[in-house]
């Protein structure tokens, strides 16, 4: 834990994440995110898994740890780096992101797959029906860490996780972020429909 940042440390040292370390998959991801994300970011990311585990352990849904983390590390990657964002926009780019990571992880198939469209579906209002676990934890963390929406489910862990890993301001600069992308690259377009 000593090579990762300081500010990250109380977060770092909450079950859900103590029991990961050790875990190829988790350990890289975190690695990576202190790689590719500003300090604000970071934290959010962290405050997003251990969100989404908190609803986990609520409502008793078993769920890929290592493979959610990796999933949360580059959920906003694609909104800090400088490439052009292409069709798809920041969830799209973040995606892309994940995939790499996750072949060089050796994660392949099914598991490869969720997790790649949990970071691509992320910014949805609410999350397909067919979406996997990763997929709707992802997706509950994001955005009751950014706006507050689904906070009566884990009562009182959103102050907590923020009080722990304090970032003033972090729901409206992320919020400038995301409009200085554009809603339509901001969304991941719909699915074609069958014929």
């Amino acid at each position: 834990m000593a090579a990762l940042p300081g500010a990250w440390h109380a977060l770092l040292a909450r079950p859900p994440l103590t029991g990961l370390r050790g875990d190829p998959v988790a350990d890289a991801a975190l690695r990576e995110m202190c790689r590719l994300l500003p300090a604000r970011v970071a934290l959010h990311s962290l405050r997003v898994f251990l969100l989404a585990d908190a609803r986990a352990r609520v409502a008793g849904t078993a769920y890929d740890r290592a493979g959610l983390l990796a999933a949360v590390a580059f959920h906003d990657t694609g909104l800090v780096g400088r490439a052009p964002l292409g069709q798809g926009g920041f969830t799209a780019r973040s995606a892309e992101l994940l995939g790499r990571f996750l072949t060089g992880q050796r994660v392949t198939g099914d598991r490869r797959r969720m997790l790649i469209r949990a970071v691509r579906e992320h910014m949805r209002p609410f999350p397909a029906p067919d979406a996997g676990p990763e997929a709707r934890l992802l997706h509950f963390g994001a955005w009751l860490d950014v706006t507050g929406r689904g906070g009566r489910l884990v009562p009182g862990e959103r102050r907590l996780l923020a009080e722990l890993a304090p970032t003033p301001w972090f729901a409206l600069s992320f919020c400038a972020r995301v409009a200085a992308c554009g809603p339509r690259r901001v969304l991941p377009a719909r699915p074609a429909a069958p014929r």
